[in-house]
């Protein structure tokens, strides 16, 4: 059971850390013994600061499908605007070609970001279809890590 203190906390959210200065030790301790403590200390945190794999899953196929279907239909469009100008159905200007399949490219880099901000990041909770009410929460912890981060950096 997790302590209060993670309670409120994702596994992965950034920690507010402050760094306190170390107390001095015996110098009686040996490079084995310093490497020994500090793999020991590292592997619990370092497992805090990943991304669970149920998490990374979720993300994977969000941003897959948002990414996906746009970009499949850009690269589609440009057949199809082949296709019209081969057979003679439409005269289109090449520009409406590159307009098209530019605007269905970027909706597919816009929904990477959009797939990975919309997957909850509760291991517990798998969060709605579109993810509107996730994508609220998970950009504002984003902007706090960074206002955080900006704090400590000067």
């Amino acid at each position: 059971m997790p302590s209060d203190s993670k309670r409120g906390r994702l596994p992965f959210e950034p920690r507010n850390n402050k760094k306190e200065k170390p107390a001095k030790s015996a110098p009686a301790t040996t490079v084995k013994q310093k490497h020994q403590a500090t793999s020991r200390n590292s592997r619990p945190n370092s497992n805090l600061s990943a991304i669970p794999d149920v998490v990374s899953k979720r993300m994977g196929r969000r941003m897959a499908i948002f990414c996906g279907i746009p970009s499949v239909l850009g690269m589609l469009s440009l057949l199809v605007f082949y296709w019209l100008k081969v057979n003679e159905v439409v005269e289109l200007p090449p520009y409406a070609a590159f307009a098209v399949s530019f605007g269905f490219l970027g909706l597919g880099v816009l929904g990477l970001s959009y797939g990975l901000f919309s997957a909850s990041w509760d291991e517990e909770r798998a969060g709605s279809t579109l993810g509107g009410d996730e994508f609220k929460v998970n950009l504002g912890r984003t902007r706090d890590a960074w206002k955080a981060s900006k704090k400590t950096d000067s």
